[in-house]
Formats: C-alpha cells, structure tokens, sequence
C-alpha cells in the first residue's frame, strides 16, 4: 500500500488522459484534496496501445447509441409486421366470403 501526501492510504484509480489511456495509478482517495497523483501503479503502456485504445474507447461509446438506434428500428419493423398480419388476415377474410359469394351466385343460376 502508498500512502498519500495528506496521510491517508492513496487507492488504485485508472488514468484515461490521451498519453495514458487506461494507466492505473495511485491517487488521493479525497476528491476535494489537492493531492491527485501520487505515482504510478502499472508499467508504461507501448506506444500502440497509446494508439489503440482511444480508437477502442470511442467505439465502445458509440454503442449505447447504435444499440438505441436498432431497438428503434426494431420496434418500427415490428409495428409494420403486425400491420401486414393484420392485412393478410383481412385478405384472408375477403377471399373467403368471395368464395362464398361465387358459390353462392353459381347456385342460383343453376
């Protein structure tokens, strides 16, 4: 364990500034203390993860929006297919009572 400059035992946060994205280091567990950092937790990244990982953060933030923009059109499609369940059980009706009808007229010409 570290302990901090204010004497309090110092906590694992994780930096996600562009220089060192998803870094661990060893911070103030006071938010108000004027301490912040304190030292670093885990190895230097490389210099490909400093490239990766923002590329990877962004994408992982856009999907709550593309995940709400399916759900949207989903719930359009499904709106549409009960519409068109509705039209073909109509159809359905029509066609039966045509029958009937044709039937019907058929008799009595008979």
């Amino acid at each position: 364990m570290v302990m901090c400059f204010c004497g309090k035992w110092a906590i694992v946060r994780t930096s996600w500034t562009v220089n060192n994205p998803g870094r661990r280091f060893w911070g103030c567990p006071d938010p108000n203390s004027s301490c912040g950092f304190i030292g670093w937790y885990d190895e230097p990244m490389c210099a490909r993860s400093k490239v990766i990982i923002p590329g990877l953060l962004r994408t992982i933030n856009k999907l709550p929006k593309a995940m709400d923009d399916i759900k949207e059109q989903a719930s359009k499609h499904e709106k549409a297919m009960e519409k068109i369940k509705e039209q073909a059980t109509m159809l359905k009706y029509y066609l039966v009572y045509s029958w009937i009808f044709f039937v019907v007229v058929l008799l009595f010409l008979l």
